[in-house]
C-alpha cells in the first residue's frame, strides 16, 4: 500500500513538474523557432524577431538545398558513415563486452581496470591525431570510426547485461555442443536486443552529430559529413559558393538556408528514437552500473 501523500510530497512534485516544464519548453521552443523559420520567407524572419509558426509557408530554401551537388554529397556520405560506424562500433563493442563478462577469463579484472582507467585518463587531442596520420587514416572515412569504435562506459553496460543473463542457458547450450562463439551468436544476442538497440542508438546520434573527428581528419571538402556542411553553412558570407549552386545569379535566403540546413540535420536522427523506444528504457536499465 502506499503510504499517505503529505502536504510536502505534493509541493515536491508540484516543484518538480514546474521545472521540467520549464526545462522541456527551454529545450524544444528554440527548435520549433527554428524549424518555423526554415518554412518562412526571408522578409519575415527580418521583420519578427521570434515565432512559432510563419504566416506564409514556404518550401524554397528546401528545394534550393537539394537541389544542390554539396548538400546531397554531404548528406549521403553521413549516411553512409553512419550506418557502417554503427554497425563496427557494436560489433566490436559486443564481441569485447562478453568475454569480459565470464567471471573465469584470465585476466579479466586487469583489462577491466585499464578499460575504467581510460575513463578517467585519457591521451589527447594531439596523440590521437599523432595516431590516426601514422596508421594513415587521415582523408579517410575511417578516421571518423575507429578513433572512438569502444567507448568504454558504454562497454560496462554492455557486459554487466550480459552478466544477468542466466548462466544455465548458456552451459545448456555448451553441453549440446556450442562453442563459446555459437553461444554468443545462438544465445547471447538474441536475448539481447534492448541493449543492442540502445547501444546501436547511441553510437549513431554520436557519429550523426559528430563535428571535431571531420573538422580535425578530414581536409577534402568531397568528403565532408553533414556536420561540416551546416557548419560551413552557419558561418560563411558566401552561401552561393558554399553551397556549390547551379544558378550563380541566384541569391539564397540566408536565415532561412541556416535554419533548414539544421533541421535536416537534426530531424533524420531524431526520426530514430521511436522505433527503439520499447527496447530504450528496457536497456538501459537491465545494463546499468548497479552497485
Amino acid at each position: 500500500m502506499r503510504g499517505k501523500t503529505t502536504v510536502g510530497d505534493r509541493i515536491f512534485d508540484t516543484i518538480n513538474t514546474l521545472v521540467l516544464v520549464a526545462l522541456a519548453v527551454v529545450t524544444v521552443l528554440p527548435f520549433v523557432y527554428v524549424t518555423a523559420g526554415s518554412f518562412a520567407k526571408e522578409s519575415e524572419l527580418t521583420e519578427r524577431a521570434f515565432f512559432l509558426w510563419p504566416r506564409e509557408v514556404v518550401t524554397h530554401t528546401y528545394e534550393y538545398i537539394f537541389s544542390t551537388d554539396t548538400f546531397v554529397r554531404s548528406l549521403l556520405v553521413t549516411i553512409g558513415v553512419t550506418a557502417v560506424g554503427m554497425v563496427v562500433q557494436v560489433l566490436l563493442t559486443f564481441t569485447m563486452a562478453y568475454p569480459l563478462s565470464r567471471r573465469n577469463l584470465p585476466g579479466r579484472n586487469l583489462f577491466l581496470n585499464l578499460i575504467v582507467f581510460t575513463m578517467v585518463f585519457s591521451g589527447g587531442l594531439i596523440p590521437t591525431y599523432l595516431i590516426v596520420r601514422e596508421l594513415g587514416l587521415l582523408d579517410t572515412y575511417w578516421a571518423l570510426i575507429l578513433p572512438l569504435a569502444i567507448n568504454p562506459f558504454y562497454l560496462i553496460i554492455v557486459k554487466n547485461f550480459f552478466q544477468e543473463l542466466p548462466e544455465e542457458l548458456q552451459e545448456a547450450a555448451m553441453v549440446d555442443g556450442c562453442s563459446e562463439l555459437g553461444v554468443f551468436w545462438r544465445v547471447v544476442l538474441p536475448l539481447s536486443k534492448p541493449i543492442l538497440a540502445t547501444m546501436g542508438l547511441f553510437y549513431a546520434v554520436a557519429i550523426w552529430n559528430d563535428f571535431m573527428s571531420p573538422l580535425l581528419y578530414i581536409s577534402d571538402s568531397e568528403k565532408w559529413t553533414l556536420q561540416m556542411f551546416v557548419r560551413q553553412v552557419t558561418v560563411s558570407s558566401d552561401l552561393a559558393n558554399t553551397l556549390g549552386q547551379l544558378d550563380p545569379d541566384y541569391q539564397p535566403p540566408e536565415q532561412g538556408l541556416k535554419f533548414s540546413v539544421i533541421v535536416i540535420a537534426t530531424v533524420p536522427i531524431l526520426m530514430l528514437y521511436p522505433f527503439l523506444q520499447k527496447h530504450f528504457a528496457k536497456g538501459m536499465l537491465i545494463g546499468s552500473v548497479k552497485g
